[in-house]
């Protein structure tokens, strides 16, 4: 009986293990969405953008100097990572098929216009898209990554806010609008509940647009946001 113990338990821990997941979201100064980042294998990360394309993959770097400061760029990765071959559908062809011990599909060149070439598939986690009847500022981006549903302000909403991100999983995501401060309009003013302010331009000279108050890096569930 103990051995059996053992075994489920080492079982569910190499399981664990290999189990890919949304780990990262990236907001480029505050205002653009840049990536999700994909945990694959231990600290390796995959990054995709919001129309599912790979950005790129590797190591996260920290900084020396401060805890809450990681590179932009990731190391390269110098693991194992192979490529479709020439019998693959005509768009997974020269792609990555593993990276690690994660397993990388794309929606074949049959496949609906929204979703052909895109990423199907990294690890056990499943990707779909926002179809053809979807809003315009919706459709063809990620809709489901794993458990994670993605929502969109639509193309109906302010103009400062309409296609970034409204809402991953059960975080929501609100954004200063044009009726703000012009140069903090489309960034970033709360994620889930916490709150993100930044120099507008009544404050002194070169400071306007800077992060005043909020973590650049904000754990969320197991999702962390990045505000860079």
């Amino acid at each position: 009986m103990k051995n059996v113990i053992i075994f489920g338990v080492c079982l569910f821990m190499m399981v664990q293990a290999g189990a890919q997941q949304l780990s990262q979201v990236t907001l480029q100064g505050g205002s653009q969405f840049q990536h999700f980042g994909i945990k694959i294998d231990g600290n390796v990360l995959l990054r995709i953008s919001a129309d599912g394309k790979i950005l790129e993959y590797g190591l996260e770097e920290q900084s020396m100097r401060s805890a809450n400061y990681y590179a932009p760029k990731l190391q390269p990765y110098l693991g194992r990572v192979d490529k479709y071959g020439p019998d693959a559908d005509s768009l997974a062809r020269g792609r990555e098929r593993n990276i690690g011990s994660a397993q990388t599909t794309y929606y074949a060149s049959y496949e609906e216009e929204y979703r052909r070439g895109k990423i199907r598939q990294i690890g056990n986690l499943l990707i779909d898209y926002h179809n053809q009847q979807a809003n315009a500022a919706l459709k063809g981006k990620i809709r489901i990554i794993g458990r994670n549903i993605i929502d969109y302000y639509s193309s109906f909403e302010n103009e400062a806010i309409k296609g970034k991100p409204k809402s991953i999983g059960g975080t929501n995501l609100v954004y200063y609008t044009t009726f703000d401060d012009k140069v903090i309009s489309g960034k970033v003013k709360l994620i889930g509940g916490n709150a993100y302010n930044w120099y507008s331009s009544l404050d002194r000279q070169g400071m306007a647009g800077v992060l005043k108050s909020g973590h650049p890096r904000q754990q969320v569930g197991e999702i962390t946001y990045i505000v860079q």
